[in-house]
């Protein structure tokens, strides 16, 4: 069951931008694109480079070796949508972004 875990504080991350966070030993990038947050691995599953560092716009992020593209909505890679990184819900509790991942690391 996936539990809440706070990352930071909304005004934290500016609009385009992201931030890693080690959750139950994973590596997850949070996201704010237009106004939203949202958050997925931050391994691409290609090659395995750090999606925080891609570019983020209209709801997707650029992976930064390859120019792979992937929804921030679910994870998929937008040509190829059977390709996907693990994406994980945000909530707003107060001023401060929860991520939900599970317990365990898969």
């Amino acid at each position: 069951m996936p539990q809440l875990h706070p990352v930071c504080k909304v005004g934290e991350i500016p609009l385009g931008e992201s931030i890693v966070v080690t959750l139950n030993k994973k590596e997850v990038a949070v996201f704010h694109d237009d106004g939203k947050f949202y958050a997925i691995d931050d391994m691409c599953p290609h090659a395995g480079a750090s999606l925080s560092g891609g570019h983020v716009e209209n709801g997707t992020v650029t992976c930064p070796w390859h120019a792979w593209c992937f929804r921030l909505t679910d994870g998929a890679r937008i040509n190829s949508p059977k390709v996907k990184t693990a994406c994980y819900s945000v909530e707003i509790i107060g001023d401060v972004l929860h991520v939900a991942v599970p317990d365990k690391p898969e």
